[in-house]
């Protein structure tokens, strides 16, 4: 069986799992013994270690086929120093992979102002959090080519699934941005993604980047109307540019500085992933009756 080592093993990574289970055998790096059970539970075997503690990148196991990087970098910095880690730790014991899938971000783009972005688009991050991620791709694609490591980076933008809806901020009526000033933004079902990781560990061409997402285009605000309207709750208010800075969390309100429209035709060509959910309504028609009743039952 192929080994595969998932580093980060989060909700996506374990649906991979999932979908690797008796195909390969997988280990996980996990901070904490505590999380045992759930990579167990996926047919994961942990290795306690964490990307901040160069030390313990001891106990990652020799020889694994392929590398599934879906670790975040740290909050702060212009870098990502979690990479640059794990990439020394796989240098200094041998354990150079044949394959390599990063998972990143299509914020490495940047604001398009509405444009479709395919993956020949030059990146220009805006945000710190995108520029640490462009550093990561940089910094993988050197030792890829250093190493003979074929990389596959996958650039994901939001990720949605029944328990990944942003029901809260509908709830809390947290606003959106006026029609003649929203954005497009994308999104990838989580089992989506998880898919195209597996896809990519077995058809991705060394180095090439994939813009991972569904066929919507969609505008913010739209989307939060979709929930809304799947739940029967209240309709976001709509403001423009000046209030929303004023009212919205500056996380959120970086989201809305950025449009763009992905395109998805390498992916379907090269890793051939038939999207379950091609658009987000295909799962709130799926999941909306069903829960309907539980969320009403909720207070507001």
């Amino acid at each position: 069986m192929l080994r595969v080592l998932l580093i980060g093993c989060g909700d996506v990574a374990l649906r991979a799992a999932s979908l690797l289970r008796g195909r390969a055998r997988m280990t996980g790096l996990v901070r904490r013994a505590e999380d045992s059970p759930r990579l167990r539970a996926h047919g994961v075997v942990p290795i306690v270690g964490d990307l901040d503690d160069f030390r313990s990148l001891d106990r990652l196991p020799p020889g694994p086929f392929a590398v599934v990087h879906a670790a975040p970098p740290p909050s702060e910095g212009r870098d990502d120093p979690r990479t640059q880690r794990l990439v020394a730790a796989l240098i200094r014991h041998g354990r150079i992979p044949r394959r390599f899938v990063y998972i990143s971000t299509s914020g490495v783009y940047g604001d398009c102002a509405g444009a479709r972005v395919d993956e020949h688009r030059p990146r220009r991050a805006q945000t710190p959090r995108a520029k640490r991620r462009v550093a990561a791709e940089d910094r993988l694609r050197a030792w890829a080519a250093a190493h003979g490591v074929s990389l596959a980076i996958l650039r994901a933008p939001g990720i949605y699934a029944a328990t990944r809806l942003p029901l809260e901020r509908v709830r809390h009526g947290t606003p959106v941005l006026s029609a003649d000033h929203d954005v497009y933004t994308n999104h990838v079902h989580a089992d989506d993604l998880a898919r195209a990781v597996v896809a990519a560990l077995f058809r991705g061409r060394p180095g090439r980047a994939y813009n991972v997402t569904d066929d919507a285009e969609m505008k913010m605000g739209d989307w939060m109307d979709a929930i809304a309207d799947a739940f029967h709750l209240p309709r976001p208010p709509r403001v423009d540019w000046e209030e929303a800075e004023a009212r919205v969390a500056p996380m959120l309100l970086s989201f809305m500085g950025e449009s763009r429209r992905l395109a998805n035709a390498r992916m379907k060509r090269e890793l051939r992933v038939r999207l379950r959910y091609p658009a987000p309504q295909d799962l709130l028609a799926e999941i909306a009756p069903r829960d309907l009743r539980k969320q009403m039952a909720l207070p507001l």
